[in-house]
């Protein structure tokens, strides 16, 4: 997979099975968003396969990839002058066909979207007005309401703070075991992957150094070699799970009390 002729991801290979969390995680410019682009189809791979239910996804029309595959992307806009609603909508095209045509299933699947994503009470309302938390939530409700079986979401909890980023989590976390969708997500916070995923894909120089349970992949010694900085590895004494700390010069008690001259 490449930019501009430069490859970015070298010889990755890629499951996401019904049911499971895969989170991919990785220093910046690891190439996390530009494998999980190219599984939407957003990017042309130079040489690639990808099989989605056991078709060819490369040969399927746009229509046709889009009732199987959904992408929640970073930084969309504000919609203006639509209803919560009308935003969740347009998770329904690929269903609509030409110059707009009926879609009897639509009114179920977009009021099953809005319950799943806790919006329903807010579908009449501007969405100009909802909070940044909010509006994550209509998003991936129009996501839902495409019917796919394969979720994929690049940094969803960017820009929202700790009450949404957890609540947006549990429901991707719902959706894998009360649903059966397959979930594949980037995130750069490791703590909130190793809570998330059954499975992690560390990558690193656009290639794929582990992928595993998080507790396998999450060492101390990769992640400090992969991310270049000391990173320690523990276990939370409260909830069991797993977390991680990145030392920097200034986390030392005594190097504050004693700094280098």
């Amino acid at each position: 997979m490449a930019y501009d002729g430069v490859d970015v991801v070298h010889e990755a290979s890629l499951t996401l099975r019904p049911g499971e969390v895969t989170v991919l995680v990785g220093p910046n410019g690891s190439g996390k968003s530009t494998l999980l682009r190219t599984l939407a189809r957003l990017q042309r791979p130079k040489t690639a396969t990808l099989v989605i239910d056991g078709t060819d996804g490369l040969a399927l029309t746009p229509r046709e990839f889009s009732r199987r595959l959904a992408l929640l992307t970073q930084g969309r806009p504000t919609p203006s002058g639509l209803t919560v609603r009308d935003v969740v909508e347009f998770g329904r095209y690929p269903y609509r066909g030409r110059w707009g045509r009926a879609d009897p299933d639509g009114r179920t699947a977009v009021d099953r979207a809005l319950a799943m994503t806790g919006v329903a009470g807010l579908a009449e309302r501007g969405a100009e007005h909802l909070s940044g938390g909010q509006l994550q939530r209509v998003w991936l409700a129009g996501c839902l309401a495409q019917e796919t079986g394969v979720l994929l979401l690049d940094e969803p909890t960017t820009y929202l703070d700790l009450r949404y980023q957890v609540e947006l989590l549990d429901l991707v976390r719902d959706l894998a075991d009360d649903h059966g969708i397959a979930v594949g997500a980037v995130l750069h916070d490791l703590d909130q992957a190793a809570a998330l995923a059954d499975r992690i894909v560390l990558l690193d120089e656009g290639r794929i150094i582990a992928d595993g349970r998080p507790d396998d992949v999450l060492t101390a010694e990769r992640l400090t070699a992969t991310y270049g900085i000391r990173i320690e590895v523990g276990t939370d004494p409260m909830t069991g799970l797993l977390r991680t700390r990145a030392i920097g010069r200034h986390h030392s008690r005594s190097e504050r009390l004693n700094p280098t001259p």
